[in-house]
């Protein structure tokens, strides 16, 4: 089946982004991208805080009061995609990212990099492109356009930080603001912010996603990327910061698979060490 991407225009959010600004001393541009990455897709809950999703596979640490999520950070290294001329009516395509929200909301406060079998538009082409973005989640997704491509290879270190009520009335006063952040190789970091409105702070995740959106609005083919290597991850939750590892039964497990089987696309390493685990490449599914 050929995987077809829905443009859409999202002129109001990318109002409600530029507006709040990427300051005009940045060395960066963001432009709008087609690809989406949205809340998690429960295909079914395993036992304790083990789940199936259809387009998630790391971990995400949860709370049960509205709120009590106010960052997140972590580093990966870009991997690799395989892709081949075979692939150019059939791409795949893998996200990876942190972010607040998304596993119980609607929303998603996110940022990360992309490993893609198509060119950054979206031309299929079979070969790998790589790239950063951001997504204030249901707004539109934006590339980070930095002065130097995104190569296999590359640090990544990326946070996302609850930065208070909006007392902007142009933004929707009294909004909660979330700044996201991104650097490469340690260099000078991208970072903007957004007001969220019906943001509810109640999870924190590291992730690989399995973007949308195909025919119908389903999840595209995830590409192959070997296996990524999430180190450093943290969150702030109620106060308290600590690694992954130390939210005992608040830390949820996600094994991405197909919708409707028990086909396995990908699968986190077990259990974190630290603020530490990888996520395996099994299957490009659908």
């Amino acid at each position: 089946m050929i995987a077809k991407l829905n443009v859409r225009v999202f002129a109001a959010a990318a109002a409600m982004v530029f507006s709040l600004g990427i300051p005009s001393e940045t060395p960066f541009r963001a432009t709008g991208a087609t690809l989406r990455r949205g809340p998690i897709q429960i295909h079914r809950h395993r036992q304790n805080s083990s789940w199936d999703s259809s387009n998630w596979s790391g971990y995400a640490v949860t709370s049960t009061t509205n709120g009590a999520v106010t960052s997140v950070s972590g580093s990966w290294v870009v991997p690799a995609a395989t892709c081949t001329s075979a692939m150019k009516d059939d791409p795949g395509y893998t996200a990876f990212w942190v972010g607040i929200d998304g596993f119980s909301s609607n929303t998603v406060e996110q940022i990360g990099t992309d490993s893609d079998c198509v060119s950054v538009r979206g031309s299929q082409t079979g070969t790998p492109t790589y790239y950063a973005w951001f997504e204030f989640y249901p707004a539109g997704s934006y590339i980070i356009e930095f002065s130097k491509p995104l190569m296999v290879g590359d640090v990544i270190n990326a946070s996302v930080n609850y930065a208070g009520q909006s007392t902007n009335k142009r933004h929707g006063s009294g909004g909660p603001m979330f700044t996201v952040s991104l650097s490469v190789n340690g260099g000078t970091p991208f970072t903007t912010s957004a007001v969220v409105n019906s943001a509810q702070q109640t999870s924190a995740e590291w992730i690989a996603e399995a973007p949308c959106c195909g025919r119908g609005g389903s999840v595209l083919p995830l590409a192959d990327f070997g296996v990524v290597k999430f180190t450093s991850g943290q969150a702030t939750v109620s106060n308290s910061t600590h690694t992954i590892d130390l939210f005992g039964p608040n830390v949820q497990e996600i094994t991405m698979e197909d919708n409707g089987s028990t086909v396995q696309k990908a699968v986190p390493s077990n259990p974190p060490t630290g603020g530490n685990f990888s996520v395996g490449w099994l299957n490009a599914g659908p």
